[in-house]
C-alpha cells in the first residue's frame, strides 16, 4: 500500500509568498488594472475548467469523457500561465492566487460558475456554455497575439490553437444536439435559454478593460461582440437554434460579485491546499 505525506515547499519565494505557502490563510491581493485585466481571463479559464471536469467519469460516451477532461486541462494551462505572469509581478505563484484568494477576489465571468453536472445539469448544458465561453476565448486569444506585452502574446499564441479545437468540438455537438431527436433539441433549447443572458457580461465595459486597450496588452470586451457573434450565429443557425435577444440582466462574476454558486465550488477547488498547507506528494 502506498502512503501519501505530505512536506512543507522550500519558503525561497517572497516574503508574501512563504507566509501564504505554509498557512490556510487567503492571501491579501490588490491587482493593478493591467493584472485584474489578465485575472480576469485567467479565473474564467479556471472556474470554466472545474465545472468539466465535473464530467470526468461521467459523459454520455467514453470518447467525450476523456474529451472534456483534455479541455479541461487545456483550460487549466492557460490559467496557470496567466497567473503565473500575474504573480510573478505580485510576489505570489499560481498555486496561492488559485487556491487562496477569497471568493470575492475572482474576477471570472458568472457564467462559468453556474451549476454543472453534480447540480443536476445535463450534457447540453455543459456542451452549450463550452460553446459560448469557447467561442469568446477564441476571439480574444486570437486578439492577444498582438498583445503589447510579449509573454501575453506568447501566451495567447498557444492558447489560440487549442481555443479552435475547443470551438470546433463544442459546435460539433451542438449541432447534433441541437438537430437530434426531439428530446436533445428540447434540452439544448432550455440549456440556451437558461445560459444566454450571462452572455452580456463578455461585453461589458469598465476601466479595466479601458486600461488594457489604453496601454496595448488587450482589446476592450465590447470590441469582441462582432467577431463572437460571427463564430456563434452560424453554429446556432446549422443547430436549429434561436439566438435569444438580449435582456436588461447583467450578471457581475467579473466584478468579483457572484453567484451563491461560487463560493460552493471554491470550497472543493480549495480544500486540499487549505487543509495541508504547502503540501507536497
Amino acid at each position: 500500500m502506498t502512503t501519501t505525506t505530505f512536506a512543507p515547499l522550500p519558503t525561497t519565494a517572497s516574503p508574501s509568498s512563504s507566509i501564504a505557502s505554509t498557512t490556510t490563510e487567503s492571501i491579501a491581493f490588490a491587482p493593478t488594472p493591467l493584472q485584474a485585466y489578465l485575472v480576469r481571463i485567467g479565473d474564467t479559464c479556471l472556474i470554466h475548467a472545474q465545472r468539466l471536469a465535473e464530467w470526468s467519469g461521467h459523459a454520455p460516451i467514453l470518447e467525450e469523457d476523456i474529451a472534456l477532461t483534455n479541455l479541461a486541462l487545456d483550460l487549466v494551462g492557460q490559467a496557470r500561465a496567466l497567473l503565473t505572469h500575474v504573480g510573478q509581478q505580485a510576489g505570489f505563484d499560481e498555486d496561492q492566487l488559485a487556491f487562496l484568494r477569497n471568493e470575492r477576489d475572482f474576477r471570472n465571468f458568472t457564467i462559468a460558475e453556474l451549476p454543472g453536472r453534480r447540480a443536476g445539469q445535463d450534457f447540453a448544458n455543459a456542451i452549450v456554455r463550452n460553446f459560448l465561453l469557447a467561442a469568446w476565448m477564441n476571439v480574444l486569444w486570437a486578439r492577444l497575439e498582438g498583445s503589447g506585452d510579449a509573454e501575453i502574446a506568447a501566451i495567447a499564441g498557444k492558447a489560440v490553437k487549442e481555443s479552435r479545437y475547443h470551438v470546433a468540438h463544442a459546435a460539433d455537438w451542438l449541432v447534433r444536439l441541437g438537430d437530434g431527436t426531439d428530446e436533445s433539441t428540447r434540452r439544448t433549447r432550455q440549456a440556451v435559454d437558461r445560459l444566454w443572458p450571462y452572455t452580456a457580461e463578455l461585453f461589458e465595459t469598465d476601466d479595466v478593460d479601458t486600461a488594457a486597450a489604453e496601454s496595448g496588452l488587450g482589446p476592450m470586451r465590447v470590441s469582441l461582440k462582432p467577431e463572437w457573434d460571427a463564430l456563434v450565429a452560424p453554429v446556432f443557425a446549422e443547430a436549429g437554434l434561436a439566438i435569444p435577444a438580449t435582456g436588461a440582466f447583467r450578471s457581475t462574476g467579473s466584478r468579483g460579485v457572484h453567484s451563491e454558486h461560487m463560493g460552493y465550488l471554491l470550497a472543493e477547488m480549495q480544500t486540499l491546499q487549505r487543509s495541508f498547507p504547502g503540501g507536497a506528494w
